[in-house]
């Protein structure tokens, strides 16, 4: 037999090339605060001091104390963690950063991305600012294209691929952006650096978190290592993978509208500190309570809420910890009918949340039923109704909820306040909190100087 060399036997390799999106990268680095529209300015702010309660009250976790002590013995340096009065690198205060938020289940999302996108923005941006300071525009500049970038990438990553993964996935390659725009990367190294946080985001799997509520969460801080990492291994020369979530001919039209079409404007506020897919199903059962004037949960026999697929999963009736809480409509719905909303103090793992018997005893009577017609509306559209039978045979209806904060019912700037001062309370004293609000809100007027204050109001 003649033999043959390799290069015979095997095919020739014809790679296919990737264009670059320079359309993109030129957004990542070009945009300027003059660009913005008045109403993505203060979308943009109000972002910012939500994200920033919800970090607050995630110190009450024990997942931030576990990641506290994990990132400054794992990744030291001295860059300030969030509200915690220790510090780690960049990279370990962008991993802290993202657990945190996300360990309080009260943070921004966006409909069609199914997941979150502040959480991962936020930190990457403080994992540089508090290294080299910027202005109030340029700060609210670089976290609307954070929010532009992540949004679309999560839009364009489900639109591709077959499995349900968590925001982690793709939320990195706004950290990504963000940093190579504040580090002044240039656009083949921004590139490289977004292939790579494209590459190395956590493809966890969403649903197993819904199924066995953990810390593992919504993958969001893995997702802020990856991103932050890959723009400084790429300021260095690391090469990625190309970028095709964002490249791809398949999802052109995600990207082509950058600059007209302001996804800021389309994130939901969360009313209350659990998933959102249980919070349909939490306005029903305060819509009957709201009616029924004298409501008492001893009275409640059996509570049936009817829902889509991905609420009904939330099934934990009895939970053992604050993530299993978070993640439970039925426990969700107790805590409403109890309180007429649903508190981090009613989630949280102490005797007046987890262990109040009411709660558990009231989530035990929970009895979920997916609904064909709401199924069919998701992710565009979360719906439930509720039936409450009383045990003297009464039955009690709601009209077909949504959750509160949405574009089209959207939180008002005075609820937002409110829910920040709410979340930050009893960790944050009065008079500093007070500031972080008030200069949040005035964020465009700072000067450099005055960001470096505002920044350490941030610190512990």
């Amino acid at each position: 037999m003649t033999s043959q060399t390799t290069a015979q036997i095997l095919p020739p390799v014809n790679t296919p090339v990737t264009p670059r999106h320079d359309g993109c990268l030129d957004f990542i680095h070009n945009l300027r605060f003059e660009d913005l529209p008045e109403t993505v300015i203060q979308q943009a702010k109000v972002c910012l001091l939500d994200l920033l309660g919800v970090a607050a009250a995630g110190q009450s976790t024990r997942l931030s104390r576990i990641m506290s002590g994990f990132v400054q013995s794992q990744y030291p340096g001295d860059i300030p963690l969030l509200f915690e009065g220790a510090s780690a690198s960049a990279c370990g205060s962008a991993l802290y950063g993202g657990m945190l938020i996300d360990s309080v289940d009260a943070h921004d999302g966006q409909v069609l991305t199914k997941g979150h996108v502040g959480v991962t923005v936020l930190p990457a941006l403080l994992s540089q600012a508090y290294a080299d300071p910027v202005d109030g525009k340029e700060l609210l500049t670089t976290l609307v294209m954070g929010y532009e970038i992540a949004t679309r990438a999560g839009i364009a990553l489900h639109a591709t691929a077959d499995d349900y993964h968590t925001s982690g996935a793709w939320n990195g390659l706004a950290a990504a952006a963000v940093v190579a725009r504040m580090r002044g990367l240039d656009a083949d190294k921004t590139w490289e650096a977004l292939g790579s946080a494209e590459f190395y985001g956590p493809r966890s799997q969403m649903m197993r978190c819904i199924d066995y509520p953990t810390m593992v969460k919504d993958g969001s801080g893995w997702g802020a290592l990856a991103g932050v990492s890959c723009a400084l291994m790429a300021e260095h020369g690391f090469t990625g993978a190309p970028a095709i979530t964002i490249s791809d001919a398949q999802v052109a039209d995600i990207w082509g509208d950058l600059g007209e079409r302001w996804y800021i404007l389309e994130q939901y506020f969360k009313a209350y500190p659990v998933c959102r897919w249980a919070q349909p199903a939490v306005e029903a059962v305060r819509q009957i309570r709201s009616q029924s004037g004298g409501l008492k949960p001893e009275d409640i026999a059996e509570i049936h809420i009817h829902t889509f697929h991905q609420g009904a999963r939330l099934h934990v009736k009895h939970p053992d910890t604050t993530e299993q809480a978070q993640y439970s409509l039925p426990f969700s719905v107790a805590s409403a009918l109890i309180d007429g909303v649903v508190t981090a103090e009613a989630v949280a793992e102490n005797d007046a949340g987890l262990g109040d018997a009411r709660r558990q005893a009231l989530s035990g009577k929970v009895i979920t039923h997916e609904v064909a017609e709401y199924d069919a509306l998701f992710p565009a559209e979360r719906w439930a109704h509720a039936r409450i039978l009383l045990k003297d045979g009464t039955e009690l209806t709601s009209e077909p909820c949504i959750a509160r904060g949405n574009p089209e019912n959207p939180l008002t700037l005075e609820e937002i306040i409110s829910k920040f001062h709410t979340l930050a309370g009893p960790y944050v004293a009065d008079s500093r909190r007070q500031s972080i609000a008030e200069l949040s809100m005035n964020l465009q007027a700072l000067n450099s100087d005055e960001m470096t204050a505002y920044l350490a109001l941030l610190k512990d």
